[in-house]
């Protein structure tokens, strides 16, 4: 999604140093890649007026959760809808400390930096979070971006019977690989899940004997 029609002048330094790590090639070793599994908790479903609440993420390293480099913050609330509540729990007038939006994505952007980052239903979650950056003059994000749902598709077994389903949920794919959803509906625990569902997705594509990194961002 496409939400700047030229680029924006009078960068903010934190931006022109996340910009400036994409001018060295990607490698090409999927050892060598870092991984950022991201979620965001949200007012709503609209990417024009629905804000994020709170961003969540791990790094994956050698296929490994780095438990020691998670993201979890929380943003000051503008915008508040008492229906989204029961799923997400955050309430405007919470304990957490919050802080605002421009803050939130300078130390987002210092945290993901070039890294490929995965995400379950990919395009929501980059479309709040280019909406965020829209609203603060500053471009869309430049990562490499996978999709856990697209890529789970690619494990199963196609026939004239059988048919992979359009979309799989997190819940589903939880239960498919026995994960556990103590934290589910959290930022930080749904990024935690789609972390292990994505490391259980890539066994499985390498069982296969179909696994490149070119294939995992067709």
């Amino acid at each position: 999604m496409r939400l700047f029609k030229s680029k924006p002048t009078n960068l903010p330094v934190f931006w022109k140093s996340y910009e400036n790590l994409f001018k060295e090639p990607t490698s090409k070793d999927f050892d060598e890649l870092v991984f950022v599994v991201l979620d965001t908790e949200t007012t709503g479903f609209s990417f024009e007026e629905d804000r994020i609440l709170s961003i969540g993420a791990v790094k994956i390293k050698r296929e490994t959760i780095s438990v020691q480099e998670v993201f979890d913050i929380y943003l000051e609330q503008e915008k508040f809808n008492k229906e989204s509540v029961p799923v997400h729990g955050l309430l405007k007038h919470g304990q957490r400390a919050c802080i605002s939006e421009i803050l939130a994505l300078e130390r987002f952007l210092n945290y993901v930096g070039n890294s490929i980052i995965v995400a379950h239903h990919a395009r929501f979650d980059m479309g709040m979070l280019n909406s965020a950056l829209l609203r603060n003059s500053l471009p869309e994000l430049k990562n490499t971006v996978l999709d856990t749902g697209i890529l789970y598709r690619k494990t199963l077994i196609k026939s004239y019977l059988v048919q992979p389903k359009t979309n799989y949920t997190l819940d589903e794919l939880a239960e498919k690989f026995s994960i556990s959803k103590k934290d589910r509906h959290t930022a930080l625990g749904d990024a935690y899940i789609t972390a292990v569902a994505f490391l259980k997705i890539i066994t499985r594509l390498k069982e296969k004997k179909i696994f490149s990194l070119k294939m995992l961002t067709r």
